[in-house]
């Protein structure tokens, strides 16, 4: 069994689409970040750092934070969503560090200032919207002609689509981005996806673009 304090946020997301992937049995524990409660000094215990997600293994005592180390150690410890062979597995692990240097960083900074505080700062929203364009942009060379990010669907997916899946959030339109939007849209069909969107609680319907 694994324990999963988690939000309903796209690092959250990550770990809960990767478990039920994974079908591994877990306990999920809902950490509401809009009441603070990723200071109460039994996360801090978990989560030296105050962020979402933070897991334990029950079977092994390993107890982690950020979603990157995460998603690679449940690859790790079941053999999937991580190939084993040198070149693949390094090519994953780079659009896994590109997602979590670019794509979550910058997109987040998208949300704040487009999303949350539109017209308090024009520069910000100019620069982070140009940015989040250019990271579209690199996502939908890198899918030209492949049906992954790294050929077969592994953690690298996993870790990116929740973030596209806030598009509107960024003021994004899909159909700019045909070969992103043909991923996020097949990624989106998946079952397990469906499920872990909605941990720990149901928030919306996942967004789905205009055919």
């Amino acid at each position: 069994m694994i324990d999963l304090w988690t939000w309903t946020t796209p690092n959250g997301r990550k770990v809960s689409i990767m478990l039920e992937e994974l079908g591994l049995p877990y306990r999920v524990h809902a950490v509401d970040i809009t009441n603070k409660e990723q200071f109460a000094p039994e996360f801090l215990k978990i989560s030296p750092n105050n962020k979402i997600p933070a897991m334990v293994d029950n079977e092994t005592g390993m107890t982690l934070m950020e979603s990157g180390a995460m998603m690679i150690y449940l690859a790790e410890k079941t053999g999937r969503f991580l190939p084993t062979d040198s070149e693949g597995r390094y090519r994953t692990l780079e659009w896994l560090m590109w997602q979590m240097g670019g794509i979550g960083p910058f997109l987040g900074q998208a949300h704040h200032f487009l999303k949350f505080n539109p017209g308090k700062a024009p520069y910000a929203e100019e620069r982070f919207f140009a940015e989040a364009q250019r990271l579209y942009g690199v996502l939908d060379k890198r899918l030209e002609e492949r049906e992954y990010i790294v050929d077969d669907y592994t953690i690298a997916d996993m870790a990116t689509w929740p973030w596209i899946s806030r598009y509107e959030w960024q003021r994004i339109d899909l159909d700019d981005y045909p070969n992103v939007k043909r991923w996020y849209v097949e990624i989106a069909e998946r079952p397990a996806v469906q499920r872990g969107y909605h941990v720990p609680k149901k928030v919306n319907e996942i967004p789905v673009p205009s055919s």
